[in-house]
């Protein structure tokens, strides 16, 4: 039976193993998913004796995403783009190869949820590595505009650059007062129940706000968008299981339905 894994650290968390045997059963494909702990020093260990056990591709989560990247003989054109891999696979010549779903992953789901791009203005906050992974989808999928905004803004200044003059990079302070479509929350602020230091008139009537981060309770972020005014505020879930679809697709050749599978993990999450 084919293997796959989850490699983080930590890694205890998370949903991937969940997701990914339901997508399996949903799909009719044999397989087992396992999540990994791999020291942070040595991803490469780790991966080769999970291949040498018969690993066939995996899921890999930050921090280790940039050892990943490195480590990819052959990798994908939005891979290049991010500087990070979270999907690896041995394809057919054995040569092990680097992609990244982030990005798409987080544009299926904004389609998903009804959010229009075509010619959008959108605030991106973070200049981490969740930032410049989803830039480029996000501006082949008709974005107009997007202000990088960060705290430190030389880091959004030097992810700006790698992308033409619709990426502008500010800092926390002077982000334009436009009328924005979708404001991103990439930043892990809510990991601490905190939040970007941004204004209230950023967020006020946007039509989408939106965290990647994700729990049993809304971030940070999102009760105070929605305190603000904003029309819509959701989290990262979805993201999550679309991201691991296109891995899914990668490796099996099959693309699940997240539907009924983010139900089960939001009714996980609520208990």
């Amino acid at each position: 039976m084919d293997r796959y894994a989850v490699f983080g650290n930590p890694i205890g968390q998370s949903k991937s193993p969940f997701i990914h045997l339901q997508f399996a059963q949903q799909c009719a494909q044999q397989l087992t998913y396992e999540a990994i702990l791999a020291p942070l020093d040595s991803f490469a260990d780790s991966w080769q004796r999970f291949v040498a056990a018969g690993g066939k591709g995996a899921n890999v989560t930050a921090p280790l995403k940039e050892q990943a990247f490195q480590l990819a003989a052959c990798l994908s054109e939005r891979a290049k783009q991010a500087g990070a891999v979270n999907t690896l696979y041995i394809d057919e010549a054995g040569q092990l190869c680097g992609d990244n779903t982030d990005g798409c992953g987080l544009v299926a789901d904004l389609q998903r949820l009804g959010c229009k791009l075509a010619d959008a203005k959108v605030l991106l906050l973070g200049a981490g590595g969740a930032s410049r992974g989803v830039i480029g989808p996000l501006l082949s999928a008709g974005v107009a505009q997007i202000v990088l905004a960060n705290r430190t803004p030389a880091k959004a200044a030097t992810i700006a650059s790698c992308f033409d003059n619709r990426v502008q990079a500010v800092g926390f302070a002077q982000i334009p007062a436009l009328r924005y479509d979708l404001v991103i929350n990439a930043t892990s602020s809510g990991l601490t129940g905190e939040r970007p230091n941004i204004a209230a008139e950023h967020v006020h009537q946007c039509a989408l706000v939106y965290d990647m981060l994700y729990g049993k309770t809304p971030t940070a972020f999102l009760q105070w968008a929605k305190q603000q005014g904003a029309q819509r505020c959701e989290d990262g879930l979805g993201m999550l299981l679309s991201q691991a679809a296109e891995a899914f697709f990668i490796w099996r050749g099959v693309r699940p339905d997240i539907t009924p599978v983010l139900s089960l993990v939001q009714e996980q999450l609520a208990q």
